[in-house]
């Protein structure tokens, strides 16, 4: 018998016709929604605001807009009113804090999964550093009251902005050590190189740390309280013992713990 695969239809009038044949329906396909928005984010990091369930994460959304930001922009300013915190979806942005018209300290860099703001928006304070983006940036800004009774409908988003601030305090402590613990400018420069290692950075094979270098010699050396030629010439001791390698705009630290061994 000559057994022919043929849609439902045709194979019916086929059957009233005495032509044999093989019926077989064919099966309805489930839609499988793929996940989107927040919950589809590659970026999404441990332990900040984007990593929150996904039923959480869904509110949070709906009390967002997205806004994409250029490179080199201000975000927001020291000293204005936090009228919105701002959680970053992509990109990277710098904070500093210091006198408009005087020398500007970067605090710290910022990236995907940060939220920033956090602390001014719970105080009801201002912002106490500035924000400008450093490469182009997508961001998740959110007004203050909505925030806020976002935090009173969840709990887990409650010890989540506890958690974060945790953070922020231990990114404020790293600095001060940074600056007054270390007593050579290989150990401040090996720190900040840690730093920017675990806070923007990936861990690869074999304890490896990546990062993009988003700052100049000159912006690491305001950092490391240091100068920009003493940055540079550091680097390439670095650079020459093979614990770090800068290519493409990367920089990998081989061995970690050689740079720790500085501070």
């Amino acid at each position: 018998m000559l057994e022919l695969f043929i849609g439902e239809s045709l194979g019916e009038t086929m059957a009233e016709l005495g032509i044999p044949v093989v019926m077989h329906r064919r099966q309805k396909q489930i839609p499988r929604h793929a996940p989107v928005g927040c919950a589809a984010c590659s970026n999404r990091r441990p332990g900040w605001f984007c990593s929150l369930g996904s039923a959480v994460l869904a509110d949070l959304e709906l009390a967002t807009s997205t806004i994409s930001l250029p490179a080199q922009a201000s975000l927001f300013a020291q000293g204005e009113e936090a009228r919105c915190l701002y959680l970053i979806c992509g990109g990277y942005l710098k904070l500093t804090a210091g006198h408009p018209n005087d020398r500007q300290m970067i605090v710290r860099v910022a990236g995907p999964g940060s939220m920033l703001g956090l602390y001014a928006v719970l105080s009801h304070g201002v912002y106490e550093v500035s924000a400008e983006s450093l490469t182009a940036a997508q961001l998740r800004p959110v007004e203050r009251e909505r925030f806020l009774n976002f935090l009173r409908s969840h709990k887990e988003a409650q010890m989540r902005a506890v958690q974060c601030i945790c953070q922020e305090y231990r990114f404020a402590l790293q600095d001060a050590c940074r600056i007054s613990l270390a007593e050579t400018v290989a150990a401040r420069l090996g720190r900040l190189l840690l730093e920017l290692g675990h806070q923007i950075g990936e861990e690869k094979s074999e304890g490896r740390l990546h990062f993009p270098l988003l700052l100049t010699h000159e912006e690491m050396a305001s950092m490391a309280c240091t100068t920009r030629e003493t940055v540079t010439r550091t680097l390439g001791q670095f650079r020459k013992e093979g614990w770090i390698s800068i290519e493409d705009s990367v920089v990998t630290l081989h061995h970690p713990e050689r740079l720790e061994t500085l501070i």
